[in-house]
């Protein structure tokens, strides 16, 4: 399953790779995903207030034995920098599936500077980064990056396009 039911696909994924904890703040670009996850009952949907709380949250539900992956946007990645190191110096499996802004299209200029900064930032942190930017390339990366955190132990991150999730607009005609 891939193209444009590609939060499909993901859960999909979630189920085969045994993930058991999903955390997330509210993001319109996962919304697809996060609605399977809620209707699942396999996975628990764990909302968050902020983002870095789901670095201490996964790592918490590594220690009891069960697998979990962060859903945020490229703006929370910002918040993450600092918890970023529980992951690599406890050697936590950290797989993040990251709805990109501040890319094509992009309305709010709020959004770019992270957006922007978002691979290298994450790179910086010591996590394998893979972008996926056409709808059919989303579940192999994501596959790719779910399979690499388990098995090395460490913090990955699958880079989800703008182009993907098609440009926000709130209503705001182009000038």
């Amino acid at each position: 399953m891939a193209g444009k039911d590609w939060p499909a696909a993901l859960f999909a994924l979630l189920q085969a790779h045994r993930v058991r904890q999903v955390a997330v703040v509210p993001d319109a670009g996962h919304a697809a995903l996060i609605r399977l996850v809620e209707a699942s009952n396999e996975m628990r949907l764990v909302p968050l207030t902020t983002e870095e709380e789901g670095i201490a949250l996964l790592g918490g539900a590594w220690l009891g034995g069960q697998r979990g992956v962060l859903l945020m946007q490229s703006s929370g990645v910002g918040n993450c920098i600092n918890m970023l190191s529980l992951a690599a110096s406890c050697r936590i499996p950290l797989p993040m599936l990251i709805t990109m802004r501040g890319e094509f299209g992009e309305f709010n200029p709020w959004q770019v500077p992270m957006g922007q900064a978002t691979p290298t930032v994450l790179e910086a942190m010591g996590c394998a980064v893979r972008r996926a930017d056409a709808p059919e390339d989303v579940a192999p990366v994501a596959d790719a990056m779910l399979g690499l955190a388990y098995n090395t132990f460490r913090a990955t991150a699958c880079l989800i396009g703008q182009r993907v999730l098609g440009a926000k607009t709130f209503g705001i005609a182009p000038q």
